[in-house]
């Protein structure tokens, strides 16, 4: 395993962390079990999770996956080796069963983490994020921005301090963002310095062969602020692995349980995935392995999430860290960019 600190931070996360969202709903706890008892026996330590978790999240459901982790890390007493992230909701009609009036204020932040923590059966959180933003913005693939300052909730400076009583109270430890915007990220880090807050370290947004956005703007915020990448659905929901091409659904996968997730498997999406997988195949290799190298050797990378339903797919994910691109055949997945930019955002 490789490690590195997480943007300006104190926590040296493992290359690649491991994403829980199925577990609760596609994976049992005897099969959670095994997947963390796995992945940290491997030497991954990041763990992250989320209140609303599992996906397709619903009130039935919710709180599984922590509840999951939690009773892991307390019978194999290993609170002390993972290092622990989860985020708060934002407002949402998704997530409206959560508390009534869903916005990143005092009120819902410190619900949402008492939350956490009494099913985490932990006193902290190493990582503690906000799921997506509170204003109206483009996150979850949206596009065409339409600016409405009467829609922004809570002001960010408000936000950010309840985060930072939370880390006086020794509730957390570091503070990221998710599904946030290169605006975003520098309006948190202008105030944190402004007002002597504490600072965001991370912020988890997609970044795949198929979704490269991050690299327009907010790359360069990344390195030249110091904050780490965690990137999530780096397989495009598992589209990027070739288990969906030529339309197939195979028995218990994602897009056939849930055939509403259609993000990545738009026109052009489909197109560019045939083209990597083709790639792949020239190359004798295994395509998930080569869309997870390719974002495992990013600059800008904190740690690449990945997840899994069966064991099979976890130990060949965690094997990507072996695999070295060379300057061929980054050009060659650059061309088929080029031919499909972006297909997924």
């Amino acid at each position: 395993m490789q490690y590195q600190m997480l943007g300006q931070s104190e926590l040296n996360v493992s290359r690649i962390a491991l994403g829980t969202m199925t577990f609760g709903r596609q994976n049992s706890e005897a099969e959670a079990f095994e997947q963390l008892d796995y992945a940290l026996a491997q030497g991954v330590n990041l763990i992250d999770a989320a209140e609303m978790y599992p996906v397709p999240t619903a009130a039935e459901f919710q709180g599984r996956t922590e509840q999951y982790i939690g009773n892991w890390m307390q019978q194999r007493g290993c609170r002390d080796q993972v290092v622990l992230a989860t985020k708060a909701a934002g407002p949402g009609e998704m997530v409206s069963y959560l508390r009534p009036d869903l916005h990143h204020d005092e009120a819902n932040l410190r619900a949402a983490i008492e939350g956490s923590l009494t099913r985490l059966q932990t006193d902290y959180i190493d990582l503690y994020q906000l799921h997506w933003p509170d204003r109206k913005t483009n996150f979850f693939g949206q596009l065409g921005y339409q600016h409405d300052p009467s829609a922004d909730g809570t002001p960010l400076a408000e936000t950010l301090r309840v985060l930072g009583d939370l880390v006086s109270e020794g509730k957390v430890r570091y503070i990221g963002l998710s599904n946030e915007t290169p605006w975003g990220t520098m309006k948190c880090l202008q105030l944190a310095e402004q007002l002597g807050l504490p600072r965001i370290i991370s912020v988890q947004n997609p970044y795949s062969l198929l979704n490269r956005t991050t690299e327009v703007g907010l790359a360069e915020v990344l390195l030249r602020e110091k904050v780490g990448l965690l990137a999530y659905s780096p397989l495009g929901f598992g589209v990027l692995s070739g288990k969906y091409a030529g339309g197939a659904r195979p028995e218990g996968s994602r897009l056939a349980l849930f055939p509403e997730y259609k993000r990545y498997i738009t026109e052009q999406g489909l197109a560019a995935t045939d083209a990597y997988l083709a790639l792949a195949a020239e190359q004798g290799m295994d395509p998930a392995q080569m869309a997870l190298a390719y974002v495992n050797s990013r600059p800008f990378l904190g740690s690449n999430i990945i997840g899994a339903t069966r064991m099979t797919q976890l130990r060949s994910n965690l094997a990507s860290l072996q695999l070295t691109l060379t300057s061929d055949l980054l050009a060659e997945i650059e061309a088929i960019h080029q031919r499909y930019p972006n297909p997924c955002p």
